[in-house]
């Protein structure tokens, strides 16, 4: 270590008012080494905290380290008059409750050890749950808002929380939090002349808003000195009775020894700095979650072909009557957020459900881009907005056709949407199989809501991507599909070599003939010999694969993924009309 370590300049001008994390409680200790002897390095950081309304900020004033550090314990407590003070209210006087306890303390006396816990109002008020040593808030991406330390057995040192969460809490509760806190660098040397502090000596100096000592003494004067020990007993109790009874003791019932020595032989210099500090946390008057008051720092977005954006609040109004351009890289950017989730209603319109709660119904013009009504953006959490402001394009290509039919005119498309219509088709088939044969056509069964995400005209960007949905594709259909089940259906000669694919298109074959299977199949083999091509994407035969699967190179992307799923769903869909047509009306 150096002087600038046990001095803690740098330490010491970090106030945690403007740290992203602030400290309720800890006390953390990391120390190496026999602290009797030369060698042994040691650091500690306590902290303990409380919020006080303003009506006692006089009093919390003169609050400090031995008041609300770590030494003091939340707990609750009876008095003997029926006076009860719960664990959450600190008291300055008995019966003189003037602040709230953010953290409790809750001693585990009989299974051992103690667990911490944040205020249940502070989890409420901000919604959060708790995900291991995290308490995370859904609504906002599951972001972490206050976290706990354990050490090596499981014991709580540290519980921190995102100081924007807290102020938006201390905003609606109008509290400020008094912290107040000790650090603590040791280092044991054999001289001080031959070591990094060579130089250095005790003294004491405010500093930063705190007090700081500097300690330089032998190991000798900290650990040796004399000792003296008492040892006191009863002599006029006769064992050997049944049920002995002591009376009242006086000095010719009891007799003692006394024994002193002393200790000493601790070589060494003990180099000890300490920092004591109190800080207060203001809130800013601004609650967004909790008291719901409006956000100031939200987006501008796009409304106009020449570029003109107008501030979300100004579009927060369901009769705005205005509609917003994104590229369609949206989708995927909040489909990859956790809790995200994509409904589709029509060919070319569908919904995003985010973990906030809301829905935003979005649709798919002639150039690709997703128009979405200005309001159903203007009304989503600041957080998200962001998201969608960074994708936000120029007017192009007119409102989608099918939103707008939805939205104006109140007369939704009839159509379906691709993705949707792949997964039902294979639903159909399965029990297509189920029902004509008794057996199971595919192997495990399919998470749906999953499959939506991956297996979407979304994840078609370039052609990379293009095979890569090809091999979604794949994985969802013929690579689940029950090969040892179809083997028993087919008639080839060669059945136990064939793979999924060409099992059950001979199972097809003997029911329509082998060029109007092959046909039928065309597309799906296509999708295969795309996800071949993902792994080697300079393969000259990714361009007949293309073909196989009816791909239009002329279209964009994200039309070349559409018609990938749709031509794929619709041999599937083939499939079980040709195999189940007389028994199957749908």
């Amino acid at each position: 270590m150096n002087q600038d370590w046990i001095l803690q300049k740098r330490e010491t001008r970090r106030t945690f008012s403007n740290s992203t994390w602030v400290p309720l409680r800890a006390s953390v200790k990391d120390e190496k080494g026999n602290a009797y002897y030369a060698g042994h390095v040691a650091e500690y950081f306590g902290c303990g905290s409380v919020a006080f309304p303003p009506e006692h900020r006089k009093i919390a004033e003169k609050a400090s380290w031995g008041d609300i550090g770590i030494g003091r314990t939340p707990e609750p407590y009876a008095y003997e008059d029926g006076y009860y003070s719960p664990i959450d209210q600190y008291e300055w006087n008995d019966k003189e409750p003037i602040g709230i306890h953010l953290v409790f303390e809750y001693p585990q006396p009989v299974v051992g050890g103690t667990l911490w816990g944040l205020n249940p109002d502070l989890v409420v008020a901000l919604r959060l749950i708790k995900e291991g040593n995290n308490w995370v808030r859904p609504e906002e991406n599951f972001v972490i808002v206050a976290r706990e330390i354990l050490d090596e057995q499981g014991q709580p040192r540290l519980i921190e929380i995102k100081k924007e969460f807290l102020l938006d809490y201390l905003a609606a509760r109008d509290l400020s939090l008094k912290l107040s806190y000790y650090r603590q660098r040791v280092e044991n040397v054999p001289s001080l002349e031959n070591s990094e502090y060579s130089g250095l000596e005790s003294h004491q100096e405010q500093r930063d808003g705190g007090q700081y000592e500097l300690l330089i003494r032998s190991l000798n004067d900290v650990f040796g000195g004399s000792w003296a020990m008492l040892r006191s007993w009863r002599t006029d109790v006769d064992e050997e009775e049944d049920a002995p009874i002591m009376g009242p003791e006086t000095n010719e019932n009891t007799d003692y020894e006394k024994s002193e020595g002393n200790r000493s032989g601790y070589d060494g210099v003990r180099v000890e700095g300490e920092f004591w500090r109190d800080e207060w946390v203001d809130h800013q008057g601004i609650s967004k979650r909790i008291r719901g008051d409006a956000d100031t720092n939200l987006p501008q977005f796009i409304v106009e072909t020449d570029s003109t954006r107008i501030p979300s609040s100004e579009l927060n109004s369901e009769y705005v009557g205005r509609w917003l351009w994104f590229r369609s890289s949206i989708v995927n950017e909040l489909l990859g957020l956790r809790g995200f989730s994509l409904e589709w209603h029509t060919s070319e319109t569908g919904s995003i459900r985010s973990t906030s709660g809301y829905r935003v119904h979005f649709g798919i013009n002639s150039a690709d881009f997703i128009t979405v009504y200005a309001y159903d953006i203007a009304r989503l959490p600041s957080w998200e907005q962001h998201i969608w402001a960074a994708h936000n394009a120029v007017p192009e290509g007119k409102i989608s056709s099918e939103l707008f039919d939805s939205q104006v005119k109140a007369q939704p498309a009839s159509t379906r949407a691709v993705e949707v219509l792949f997964l039902e088709v294979m639903n159909m088939l399965e029990d297509g199989f189920r029902r004509e044969f008794d057996v199971s056509l595919f192997s495990h069964e399919l998470d749906f809501a999953e499959a939506l995400k991956q297996i979407s005209r979304f994840e078609s960007k370039d052609q990379a991507s293009l095979l890569r949905l090809a091999k979604e594709i794949v994985r969802a259909f013929s690579d689940r599909l029950n090969v040892k089940e179809l083997r028993t259906l087919s008639k080839h000669e060669n059945k136990d070599k064939l793979g999924s694919i060409k099992i059950l298109q001979d199972i097809l074959s003997q029911k329509v003939g082998n060029d109007d299977a092959r046909r039928v199949f065309g597309p799906i083999v296509g999708a295969y010999d795309m996800r071949i091509g993902d792994a080697h994407p300079t393969s000259s035969g990714i361009g007949e694969a293309l073909e196989l699967a009816g791909i239009d190179k002329e279209s964009s992307f994200l039309r070349q993924g559409q018609q990938l799923i749709s031509n794929v769903g619709e041999s599937i869909f083939m499939i079980g009309k040709l195999m189940f047509a007389k028994n199957d009306k749908r």
